[in-house]
């Protein structure tokens, strides 16, 4: 069967100690000379080729991963537990003898968010017209993450970038486009991220990166006073509303068709642009109306959390299968949040997904979402729905 979503980009090998629930929080266990004793490493494949590309495979979603490895022991890792799930699922994969396979220590207690200790290894060397169209041919959507942590991709300031998604929307195949946050003292760091933003996001269908890298690339002022306050997830506890929408609007006038931000804990922020005709190569003639200018908010779904280690991709894959299925911007964001909740049910980043009809089965079950947990004054709430919308939003 033909893929409906190619996903490519930066691919790792997790290595994910695991902690019991008194771990304590990780001012407790970064500690210098402290030995912290943890239980059997979980070891899998990690970035958004992985954890996107995976979490679709598991919701049924036809999906080819192209990612860039070395010919070496974690690569062998990586081909072996791709492999393992499907036998199709190694076959894009590009080996290279000019560099490590990337990989990553994820430090991640319950209740706590992650930390990662990563290594770009031979991501750092994918260029854009690495990815053969030829193998593209008949997708739906091509979805493209973690640019900041690949240097061959982000050093031109997009441009490669650019001229792919070009190239795939003239073959009639989507675009969708994820981020991560760069060290601020990298290379990628120092990067004008803005007018990277302005060269490629003409090109891209949907965009979605999360809160905290968003307002790194383009709100460097209140990224760093959100920074200094501390606590667990001061991104999430430090925006509204109104943050919200100035992010959203500003984002679809710089050329995405739709924006989806992801807000850790107070779930998943959706904005489209107002013209049907840009929306049309994304959601098709017929839904292109239908989701035009809108603006919603769906907060997270009631689970019990275990890991939030690829938490943001598997909402992504829940979001990217929702295109797939025709659904409406309200679905849209319900199925794509519920992705994200079955995915934080366990440890690692994808095996708690189950199939796209589980998912729905749940939420059809009458499964519970979070009340808002930032605050959304002047957005009407969706008893039906639970979800909220903004002031952006035409259709309520």
């Amino acid at each position: 069967m033909n893929p409906q979503v190619i996903v490519a980009g930066h691919i790792c090998l997790d290595v994910i100690p695991t902690f019991g629930q008194g771990a304590g929080n990780l001012d407790e266990i970064i500690v210098p000379g402290k030995l912290i004793q943890v239980g059997p490493p979980l070891l899998s494949t990690g970035g958004a080729v992985s954890n996107t590309g995976l979490a679709l495979h598991r919701l049924g979603i036809p999906t080819k991963l192209i990612g860039k490895i070395g010919d070496d022991l974690f690569g062998r890792a990586i081909t072996g537990i791709l492999s393992a799930l499907s036998p199709d699922l190694a076959s894009g994969m590009i080996v290279t003898n000019d560099g490590p396979t990337s990989y990553t220590i994820v430090v991640n207690p319950p209740n706590v968010d992650r930390i990662f200790f990563h290594c770009p290894g031979a991501n750092d060397t994918f260029h854009p017209s690495e990815i053969p169209l030829t193998d593209v041919e008949g997708a739906r959507i091509l979805h493209f993450g973690y640019p900041p942590l690949m240097k061959s991709v982000f050093s031109d300031g997009g441009s490669a970038l650019s001229d792919l998604f070009n190239q795939l929307r003239a073959k009639g195949i989507s675009v969708s486009l994820d981020m991560a946050r760069p060290d601020p003292d990298s290379e990628a760091g120092r990067l004008d991220w803005l007018a990277f933003l302005e060269r490629v996001l003409p090109a891209v269908d949907l965009f979605a990166p999360s809160i905290d890298e968003i307002l790194y690339m383009i709100d460097r002022p209140l990224y760093d006073a959100l920074s200094k306050r501390g606590g667990a997830d001061p991104f999430t506890e430090g925006i509204d509303g109104v943050i919200l929408s100035r992010l959203g609007e500003r984002l679809i006038g710089l050329g995405a068709a739709v924006v989806a931000i992801k807000i850790g804990s107070a779930g998943l922020y959706l904005r489209t642009s107002p013209d049907p005709a840009r929306l049309q190569p994304l959601v098709g003639a017929a839904d292109a109306g239908s989701w035009a200018a809108c603006e919603i908010l769906s907060p997270c779904m009631k689970v019990t959390v275990k890991g939030t280690t690829g938490s943001g991709d598997c909402t992504i894959a829940g979001l990217l299968a929702s295109f797939v299925h025709h659904l409406s911007p309200v679905q849209a964001v319900t199925g794509a949040v519920a992705t994200g909740a079955c995915s934080v049910e366990q440890a690692d980043a994808t095996s708690g997904v189950p199939s796209w009809k589980e998912v729905w089965r749940r939420i059809d079950s009458g499964w519970l979402k979070c009340d808002a947990s930032i605050p959304l004054e002047g957005w009407v709430m969706d008893d039906k729905n639970g979800v909220w919308y903004g002031p952006g939003n035409q259709k309520n």
